[in-house]
């Protein structure tokens, strides 16, 4: 049986980008060699695409430049229903080389990868990939849309400010006071369309806030303040499938000392918490990944999280529908937080393309992660079979009977009805 040719694109120009090379890694690692041909996709923080073997190897990265001249600088194209990357190999009379691509894989996290702009540039080329579709991913990211598309589907979401970073700057001062009429202190303030933690920080009073507002209005226009809850825990939980086929992982809990799970917390704690079982599983995959085993599957968690199991279930039917309710396809983690006060169970954010592509999750649920990668190729294609079916155009004679007028012929459909 031929292998699918199953191409891994990961990296872009983002805040998290050596996050995404992390997770890359370890889903070629994980992916099983004898149903697919694995070829990576490397985009630089410049926007150059590589592929080449040495990029499977983690311990290359050490010498990033080392690297890519060890590799080739590539494009993708579609011609005629087939998907390529290409690329003219140095010499005057040599001819262009090809490799052919059957599916796309993007662990790509943040901008330009997970917020719409990848999966907008795939739909054009008609290739199938896995993972959130346009509407998903954009929506998923800005976690202002994304609040506001749950609230309407009647799922729980904290309330919430939010302005642009151009209003916050032109009048400061009422903006600090409508958040403290509104909101109250503590808060939590966020960049509306970055992951990872990145620019996220906590106020306890107007003066934090403001030096929170400027931290965030580095990394985006748009700034979201919501009420903190001190008292509360955050629980993970992922979603696997497509459509009305999905399901939903174990819980878990991270764990942290600070106001809210942080960047270091995530991605470089090194330790697997209470989860000792996670924490061997992810070393074994470390071995094979040259130390790809930081990013979230090294995070100190528990899993399964210490949850009555009404509420887990109660969890795991929210999350399904928050990941249905945003269109999501492929595998996502959806972060809520239990109000300590009350029990009350809250839908943070999803991350539609998570860190590790959530292999840990799926581990503990039953699922290795070869296994998702199975799973979230059986995806892309389900969902290109089902676009395949769509009608997209249709034959007329506009054109045709613009023509017979000629150039002029146009000059009188200002005011025509189409």
């Amino acid at each position: 049986m031929q292998k699918i040719r199953l191409g891994v694109i990961y990296g872009g120009p983002s805040v998290e980008h050596e996050i995404a090379v992390i997770s890359a890694v370890q889903a070629m690692s994980a992916a099983d060699e004898t149903k697919y041909e694995v070829i990576p996709v490397y985009i630089s923080k410049q926007g150059l695409w590589y592929t080449g073997d040495a990029l499977k190897d983690m311990a290359e990265y050490a010498d990033l430049a080392g690297l890519l001249s060890k590799c080739q600088q590539v494009r993708m194209t579609a011609d005629r229903g087939c998907h390529k990357l290409t690329y003219r190999p140095k010499g005057l009379f040599a001819k262009q080389q090809e490799i052919a691509l059957d599916v796309l894989l993007p662990v790509m996290h943040g901008a330009h990868g997970e917020d719409g702009c990848l999966q907008g540039f795939m739909e054009l080329l008609n290739i199938p990939y896995a993972g959130p579709g346009v509407l998903a991913a954009a929506v998923g990211m800005d976690k202002i849309m994304m609040k506001n598309v749950l609230a309407a589907n009647g799922l729980p979401v904290l309330p919430a400010v939010w302005f642009t970073a151009d209003e916050w700057y032109a009048n400061p001062e009422q903006k600090l006071a409508d958040v403290a009429s509104e909101l109250g202190f503590p808060v939590i303030v966020k960049p509306a369309n970055l992951g990872s933690s990145v620019g996220i920080a906590r106020a306890a009073d107007e003066n934090e806030l403001a030096a929170a507002l400027n931290e965030a209005a580095g990394f985006s226009n748009r700034l979201l303040i919501e009420p903190c809850l001190d008292v509360r825990r955050e629980i993970n939980c992922s979603v696997l499938g497509y459509g009305a086929n999905t399901r939903a992982s174990v819980c878990e809990e991270p764990l942290t000392d600070h106001a809210f799970l942080t960047y270091q917390d995530k991605y470089m704690s090194g330790g697997g918490g209470k989860g000792g079982k996670m924490a061997a599983d992810n070393s074994k995959l470390g071995s094979k990944t040259g130390g790809a085993k930081a990013g979230m599957g090294s995070s100190k968690r528990q899993v399964p999280a210490d949850l009555p199991a009404e509420m887990s279930e109660e969890i795991q039917r929210l999350v399904q529908k928050t990941f249905v309710a945003l269109d999501g396809c492929g595998v996502a983690r959806i972060d809520v937080m239990i109000d300590g006060r009350d029990d009350k169970i809250y839908i943070n954010e999803i991350n539609t393309i998570p860190g590790s592509l959530s292999f840990y999750l799926w581990q503990a649920s039953g699922l290795d992660f070869a296994g998702l990668i199975d799973e979230l190729v059986e995806a892309a294609l389900w969902r290109q079979r089902t676009k395949d079916k769509l009608t997209f155009s249709y034959d007329t004679n506009i054109l045709a009977s613009f023509a017979k007028g000629g150039a002029a012929g146009t000059k009188g459909t200002k005011g025509a009805k189409f």
